[in-house]
């Protein structure tokens, strides 16, 4: 979808309280996963049937918070939900997803799509054959500020682009760029909309086994460079984007959310006078609930979400093409 119609897309949806409820269940009672029910509970398009996860006593606990039910596996939801939210470890995401795709049961899958590009392509492929609606969570493209964003963007020639935040062991498995830079590869690739064609990486081994810090280069087919730091050994949370093209620079907190937008006024700068800057107004909605909204959404209707199996595909391919080419100070 062009980048002029993402808001559109959203302004144009139908009020959700007045459509037909979706039967959803969630497989995955952790960190993910407890934000997910708090969501699903308030959700109005949402008819919450109920939670799954390897720990009964988490299920239990989270299914009692959120008024609804614990199930003791994940094919025990089969025939009681039209859809899933997927909120467990990436190395699951494949064979539980696979369970329900097969049974015809709409899934959002939380970011990355799968382990490897084999698996994500299996499950695009049993998508597609069962006529389920994939949507991947990558959350960032919810951001108001992001989707603001996307009215200004054109034909961006320099991206920067600063994810930082504190260590967490619960992701000790994976390194910085699968954890949180896969974030950022997916909002780029989806404001630039051209090839990549050149990854430069470097990064560090700090706090664990993984790349805990990472800078990346990428090199695009028409001519958009964009540059992407991720790190997990800073004490504070930034997370920053700068869009820079022609008479135009965006910058744009993730966190907040806010986005200015700084642009000329005239052909030829004569003075600051000459620069317009703005401050749009921003939805206060959350992006969580924004995608799940959007999720429910296609459900019902259909539709090819904003972030199908193929944008976390693409996502997924990026990142693994930047651990290929990683060079690590160890």
């Amino acid at each position: 979808m062009p980048l002029s119609s993402v808001l559109q897309a959203f302004k144009s949806k139908k009020n959700p309280e007045s459509a037909r409820k979706v039967r959803i269940g969630l497989v995955g009672a952790g960190r993910m996963g407890q934000l997910h029910a708090r969501w699903l509970r308030q959700t109005p398009g949402a008819d919450f049937v109920g939670i799954v996860d390897a720990d009964g006593s988490r299920s239990q606990a989270l299914a009692k918070k959120t008024h609804t039910k614990a199930f003791n596996q994940a094919s025990d939801l089969l025939g009681q939900v039209d859809a899933v939210v997927l909120a467990v470890p990436t190395h699951a995401h494949f064979s539980v997803g696979k369970i329900f795709l097969q049974a015809g049961v709409h899934c959002l899958i939380e970011k990355p799509l799968a382990s490897t590009l084999s698996e994500a392509e299996e499950l695009i492929q049993v998508a597609d054959k069962n006529k389920c609606v994939l949507q991947v969570g990558h959350i960032e493209r919810f951001n108001p500020a992001v989707m603001e964003a996307a009215r200004f963007i054109r034909d961006p020639q320099f991206i920067e682009v600063n994810r930082l935040g504190p260590y967490d062991p619960r992701v000790a498995g994976i390194g910085v760029v699968m954890d949180l830079m896969i974030h950022d590869l997916d909002i780029v690739l989806f404001l630039v909309g051209s090839e990549v064609t050149r990854v430069e990486a470097f990064g560090a081994k700090v706090l664990s086994d993984h790349e805990d810090i990472a800078k990346v280069r990428l090199h695009f087919a028409n001519g958009c460079i964009a540059d992407l730091s991720a790190s997990r050994i800073s004490l504070k949370k930034y997370r920053f984007i700068r869009i820079f093209q022609k008479d135009a620079y965006l910058s744009l907190d993730y966190a907040a959310p806010q986005l200015k937008v700084y642009r000329k006024k005239a052909p030829v700068l004569r003075s600051l006078m000459d620069v317009e800057i703005l401050n749009p107004k921003l939805s206060k909605q959350e992006p969580l609930a924004l995608e799940l909204d959007h999720f429910l959404e296609c459900v019902r209707e259909g539709k090819t979400p904003l972030v199908s199996g193929k944008h976390g595909r693409d996502a997924l391919e990026l990142a693994r093409e930047v651990l290929d080419n990683l060079k690590i100070h160890a």
